[in-house]
């Protein structure tokens, strides 16, 4: 580590790991219940694993997101930390929150709305804990006197997703406007802010990585941020095609939402730029691995498959179905997890005192594979589920229960290939908390 003070991303890391397994024990209960029978469901219904497995996934990401800002700004503004006893405050305070909410949605302590659950005492915790981020991460800047744009965008991405959270604090007796601002945070995040969020830490790792010239990544980052607000915020409109809003949302949320997959191929480019210009010869294969991913699965998860289904003439038929959760799950993997895994992976050698080429193990490449290999073979299943719930149930209108039982194949097969990502990020648990700390190798000589 080139400061004392980045090892206050050490606990992020841990405490977003950790939420990374429960979610997989959720996620893998969620599918389970598709083929029945179920004896949980008198204590667990689907409607409590799924909430608890995707409000994990969102605070798990989160907590990442922070390790790795803590991380990553001291190292930008060359600085310490502005208080690292504040940002384990703001952790335990995190984590006491997000165990109340999950503990709170096992015995029916909800708000209803989806992706946006958590109980009102919750939510103004969450509000607590970003400013506290926030005000850490803008003193630590203000005292360096330094911001680079790499590290300016991410910090732009996180203070945005702390103020698009704001409207979830609001509750609407009406379906419609429920949903409607629903979507100014979640739809947002997860297709505008966090962009900037993954866009940040990408140029960050290829110029480590790759030792790819600083001026071009940081220009690359000002293409994807307009990207990211011409087409992000007027896409949010692919959310409102069926929900009771004026017709006219069809034709904005189709447009904006077709120019949506941009930032995300553009991404990708500059990933295989950086790759092109400088190749792959730092030592850390695994933290390469794991942003190339993203790069490479973002679009694809993000870009590609969100583009099949999101024109309104499409959309009226696979709405609702599992083409959404084919979308969901590459997407979330390609463009957020992984990420925050290649944060983790490049961190961990300086965290643990090693050399960088001490940074990998046949464990943890075999952890990349199996989950990259895993959400392959999920979003194939749910994509063949998808495509024939879309045919039986809305062309030929059977039944919904009718045709779930006929796609209980499809769902198997979700099942064994969720296994086997559950297995990669049971391998990356096992590396991390065990292999990687006793990894031979001399303390890394850093920089002053």
């Amino acid at each position: 580590m080139r400061y004392r003070s980045q090892a206050v991303a050490y606990p992020y890391f841990v405490v977003a790991l950790l939420l990374y397994g429960l979610q997989m024990v959720f996620g893998l209960l969620s599918i389970t219940k598709y083929l029945g029978p179920d004896p949980l469901k008198g204590f667990l219904p689907f409607d409590v694993t799924k909430e608890i497995h995707t409000n994990v996934l969102i605070v798990w990401v989160l907590t990442g997101f922070m390790g790795a800002a803590y991380w990553l700004v001291p190292e930008e503004s060359r600085t310490e930390l502005y208080s690292p006893r504040l940002a384990y405050w703001q952790l335990g305070l995190w984590t006491v929150a997000g165990v109340t909410a999950v503990v709170g949605y096992l015995f029916g302590w909800t708000e209803g709305n989806k992706l946006l659950e958590q109980p009102p005492p919750v939510k103004l915790a969450i509000v607590v804990v970003m400013l506290m981020f926030l005000y850490n991460l803008g003193m630590t800047i203000w005292k360096a006197k330094r911001l680079t744009t790499t590290e300016g965008v991410l910090v732009a991405g996180l203070t945005f997703t702390a103020l698009l959270y704001l409207p979830a604090l609001f509750t609407f007796d009406n379906y419609t406007l429920s949903i409607y601002y629903r979507w100014w945070t979640v739809h947002l995040w997860v297709e505008g802010v966090w962009e900037m969020v993954q866009g940040g830490l990408l140029a960050y790792l290829l110029i480590r990585l790759s030792g790819a010239d600083r001026e071009v990544m940081e220009k690359w980052l000002y293409v994807i941020v307009g990207l990211t607000f011409i087409a992000g915020i007027l896409g949010t409109a692919h959310h409102y095609f069926w929900i009771g809003v004026p017709a006219y949302w069809q034709w904005i949320g189709g447009f904006f939402s077709a120019l949506e997959p941009l930032a995300f191929l553009g991404m990708a480019v500059y990933a295989y730029m950086a790759v092109r210009r400088s190749g792959l010869a730092h030592p850390n294969r695994l933290a390469l691995h794991w942003t190339l991913g993203s790069a490479v699965l973002s679009a694809l998860g993000a870009g590609v498959l969100g583009l099949a289904h999101t024109w309104p003439t499409v959309n009226r038929w696979t709405h609702g179905t599992m083409i959404t959760a084919m979308h969901g799950h590459m997407a979330f993997f390609g463009a957020y997890v992984m990420i925050v895994l290649a944060m983790i992976s490049y961190a961990s050698p300086g965290l643990f005192g090693h050399e960088q080429d001490s940074a990998e193990s046949p464990a943890a490449l075999w952890a990349f594979w199996l989950q990259t290999g895993g959400m392959f073979g999920m979003t194939m299943a749910f994509a063949a589920a998808g495509i024939t719930q879309t045919y039986l149930e809305r062309i030929l209108g059977l039944g919904y229960l009718e045709t779930q039982h006929k796609i209980q194949v499809h769902f198997l097969m979700v099942l064994g290939t969720g296994l086997l990502f559950t297995l990669g990020v049971g391998l990356y648990l096992y590396d991390f908390f065990f292999l990687a700390p006793r990894r031979r190798g001399a303390p890394a000589a850093w920089p002053a």
